[in-house]
């Protein structure tokens, strides 16, 4: 009886487990594809693999978040971070969600002029289940510095950390 537990608990497991390689395997082409974009700055293939309205929300959170720490819990400065978020999330993220910004990411994952394009495998090894059906890309032991989610047929970038992203990336 014991056996057949256990059997059943490792069918089980195993098939979690592919269910979590798979999700890595196929997010590791949209993956690949937003990084060649980045690479070689090409916006209408960035565009297509980039949730903005995700990536401003962010922004607008983080300025919030901002505000909460520098003002406290006064309700005049909630109030006017409240107001200002919204628009200056608008104005960062045209500024900042482009190609050009995510560069140092490209390189960090090996995306250089000067080295081969890593293949499926080897990104779908750096990419992490994050919960809610997103995956992040991590290198072994690295922080998660872009996180990506499933919108219909397609993997997009839908959140990034602020302060990975401000790390001098090792080569």
């Amino acid at each position: 009886m014991r056996i057949k537990a256990l059997l059943a608990l490792t069918v089980v497991a195993a098939s979690l487990g592919a269910c979590a390689t798979a999700t890595r395997y196929d997010a590791a082409g949209d993956v690949h594809a937003l990084l060649i974009a980045i690479r070689d700055n090409d916006r209408a293939t960035f565009d297509a693999h980039v949730d903005r309205r995700a990536l401003k929300y962010q922004i607008e959170s983080r300025l919030m978040e901002e505000a909460r720490q520098r003002g406290g819990q006064s309700n005049g400065v909630m109030a006017l971070a409240a107001l200002a978020a919204g628009p200056l999330a608008d104005v960062a993220g045209e500024a900042l969600i482009r190609p050009e910004t995510f560069h140092a990411a490209a390189n960090y994952y090996g995306y250089t002029p000067d080295r081969p394009i890593p293949g499926r495998i080897a990104i779908a090894s750096t990419l992490r289940p994050v919960g809610d059906g997103r995956v992040c890309a991590a290198k072994k032991d690295g922080p998660c510095l872009l996180t990506f989610s499933l919108e219909g047929d397609r993997w997009r970038l839908s959140g990034f950390d602020p302060q990975a992203a401000n790390l001098h990336f090792k080569r």
